[in-house]
């Protein structure tokens, strides 16, 4: 893993290599983004790469950042949390479907192979936060952390951001949720699991299907299914209230549906949400190369379906559909969650998170006496 400074980063070079070449990466190319004038082809110039070199192309890099905030506020209606926290941009997972790709556009990278090789991260994570809860004005709600990118993609084995915000979090006795697909979670249970009993803190794992094959193929550098369930198991142990996400929901690939939740439900988790497969600005693209890079066969009825569920077309952003989509085919989707989880016994009860039992940290620079 390299690392550098943002302010003197440049735009990395087009690398473009064949998707089997890269092992543990959602896509191979770097794909152009939506602000970008020129766009341009490989070719092959008749010259042949060691196959180790080209393996060895798409290495990670952390790209620091002095950032002028943390917490984010939402007042997007079909979203459960009006504050969220992410330390770090871009993920290391790879999932060929997360929707936050395109956030990469912003920075002049791309939202295909950049956004998983070239990882933001707020280095003054604690300090800003620290300082937004010092703040006379905050009122404390629950703050969901990681909602856009993993908290626990590899990077932070050595970063460390989110244990930083967590360490914060439970200075000032905060509630917050957090939700990921990585074991590394478990590193932080020293302050999750007190936090947990006092109602300040759950943990939401995502496991979008029991199929080893087609999870290393959509999240490639996330934990396998197996380790996730036995992620539920352990924080169950430890008295942390555990939920599922079923997210995304893709017709005619991760079909099992019923059996993600009755697995999930033994492993401890007693919550369970999901959405439908999104596809905005360039992540529709991407999605369809690795359709027809990994399931030619179904690629075209994948895709179909998908736009059955969005009015045509491959994305609709309207606030009311985006999450769950719209047609029979999402209504059937939704009628197998409802009775699946009623039966098994999900969501009988939610997690209440208290706000009662804020301290505020004292402002930076100034010292306590108790």
């Amino acid at each position: 893993m390299n690392s550098v400074d943002r302010s003197t980063a440049n735009t990395a070079e087009e690398v473009r290599v064949p998707l089997s070449a890269i092992k543990g990466r959602g896509t191979a190319t770097r794909f152009p983004h939506r602000f970008e004038k020129d766009a341009r082809e490989a070719f092959d110039d008749g010259w042949q790469r060691d196959e180790e070199d080209v393996a060895a192309l798409p290495r990670t890099e952390v790209i620091w950042e002095t950032a002028r905030s943390l917490i984010a506020s939402n007042d997007s209606p079909d979203i459960y949390f009006n504050l969220s926290i992410n330390p770090y941009r871009g993920c290391e997972h790879g999932c060929i479907y997360c929707y936050a790709r395109p956030t990469h556009s912003y920075l002049n990278l791309s939202p295909g192979l950049d956004f998983e090789t070239k990882i933001i991260a707020k280095r003054n994570a604690r300090e800003l936060l620290h300082a937004e809860l010092a703040r006379r004005s905050y009122r404390p709600e629950l703050i969901a952390i990681g909602t856009a990118t993993d908290c626990y993609q590899p990077v932070e084995r050595e970063l460390r951001l989110t244990r930083a915000v967590i360490e914060e979090l439970h200075a000032a006795r905060h509630p917050f949720a957090l939700v990921t697909k990585s074991s590394g979670v478990e590193r932080d249970l020293d302050l999750i699991a007190p936090m947990a009993q006092q109602g300040l803190a759950a943990v939401y794992v995502t496991i979008t299907t029991l199929d080893a094959e087609l999870a290393r193929k959509l999240e490639p550098r996330a934990a396998a299914p197996h380790r996730r369930l036995r992620l539920l198991r352990t924080l169950a142990e430890h008295g942390v209230p555990c939920g599922v996400s079923l997210a995304p929901q893709i017709p005619f690939l991760n079909d099992d549906m019923e059996q993600v939740l009755q697995a999930a439900w033994e492993a401890g988790a007693r919550e369970a949400f999901y959405h439908v497969l999104r596809l905005p600005w360039e992540v529709a693209p991407l999605f369809r190369q690795w359709l027809q890079t990994h399931y030619p066969d179904r690629a075209e009825r994948v895709m179909h379906r998908i736009q059955e569920m969005r009015g045509g077309k491959d994305y609709d952003s309207d606030f009311a559909t985006r999450m769950k989509g719209s047609g029979a085919w999402a209504d059937l989707i939704a009628q197998r969650f409802r009775k699946a989880a009623a039966r098994i016994g999900f969501n009988a009860k939610k997690t209440d998170f208290r706000t009662d039992l804020f301290r505020p940290p004292s402002p930076a620079g100034q010292g306590s006496l108790f």
